[in-house]
């Protein structure tokens, strides 16, 4: 449940260009500067070229021993190994209702398309590929005996991975004229799209609100780690941390359309939707961590390009002292 707020109204064609040509030229100015020096990967990875030896540090991955430099120095050494030139790089976009609200700078889903759009720029270099599968509640199904409501049927698209900034440009332009359907995508059921076929060795991204219950989504994360380098893209708005203190606030499932009013002047209904929201976080944060993916929060009122800046610096930071998270 969520107070109302500024949804998507839909935007003309030529609105939509402006506005993504904008949000292109802010990501390229702010986000070439990662690019500069030695290949790598949007996250820190094994890869599979073999590199040069370094002398181990408490932390690295015993796998990577370099066993005929350590004999003939006496000193363990690690190989360094090099990302792939040529990685394929898939996102999971959930657009499911709850993503159409914000009360801050940015809808939900405009900072989903913004961070679609980053990251198209970061991986497509040298040849690299992107491809996307979109998830969105549908039209109600054929109604029910009994009279009962129909159910929304979560709708997939999927857009297939190709190289090319004018192909990685096209799918963004796809992804934001996708449009949100009632109900809620079925996110498990889209991580799992990542994983058939079988792909080798890439970057899988999972870009949600993450607020379908964890169980439904924590195991095809995991499945998916296996083979792949998971990041995770929480997108939050500052209204579904804590409510302010306003009086009678109508409150609406944006999913469902059910309304409720509540009211905000009451410190103790505050204080546990706040520790609620808390717990609900906690659990999401410990779930990808349970799964072995990085974790990235966005916020809508908060400049989520110096975030994702910010977070791609401290991973590849990260990769330099030999260490892989």
């Amino acid at each position: 449940m969520t107070p109302p707020a500024r949804r998507s109204t839909g935007a003309t064609p030529g609105r939509s260009e402006a506005v993504l040509s904008r949000l292109q030229l802010l990501v390229t100015r702010k986000l070439d500067g990662l690019l500069q020096g030695d290949y790598a990967g949007l996250l820190p990875g094994p890869g599979s070229e073999a590199g040069e030896s370094r002398e181990y540090r408490p932390g690295d991955d015993v796998r990577r021993m370099d066993w005929p430099v350590t004999a003939r120095t006496t000193t363990p050494h690690v190989r360094r190994t090099v990302a792939d030139r040529e990685l394929e790089t898939w996102l999971a976009v959930d657009l499911s209702a709850s993503l159409d609200f914000g009360t801050g700078q940015w809808l939900k889903r405009e900072v989903v398309i913004a961070a679609v759009a980053a990251l198209a720029h970061l991986t497509v270099r040298g040849g690299n590929r992107i491809g996307a599968v979109v998830g969105t509640g549908g039209a109600p199904s054929a109604p029910r005996r009994w009279g009962r409501t129909p159910d929304a049927v979560p709708v997939v698209r999927r857009l297939p991975a190709r190289s090319g900034r004018k192909e990685a440009q096209g799918l963004v332009r796809a992804v934001a004229g996708i449009e949100i359907g009632p109900g809620r995508a079925d996110l498990g059921g889209l991580v799992d799209l990542l994983n058939r076929p079988p792909r080798r060795r890439g970057v899988a991204v999972v870009i949600s609100d993450f607020l379908a219950p964890p169980e439904q989504w924590g195991r095809p994360i995991r499945k998916l780690r296996v083979r792949h380098d998971v990041l995770a893209i929480e997108v939050v708005d500052p209204r579904e941390l804590d409510l302010p203190d306003v009086g009678v606030l109508p409150v609406v499932d944006p999913e469902t359309g059910e309304l409720h009013e509540v009211q905000t002047a009451d410190p103790r209904l505050r204080r546990r939707y706040a520790e609620a929201a808390a717990a609900q976080r906690a659990a999401i944060a410990r779930e990808l961590r349970a799964a072995g993916a990085a974790h990235l929060r966005l916020r809508t009122d908060t400049d989520w390009l110096l975030d994702m800046v910010r977070f791609v610096a401290a991973q590849r930071h990260a990769r330099t002292r030999g260490t892989t998270r």
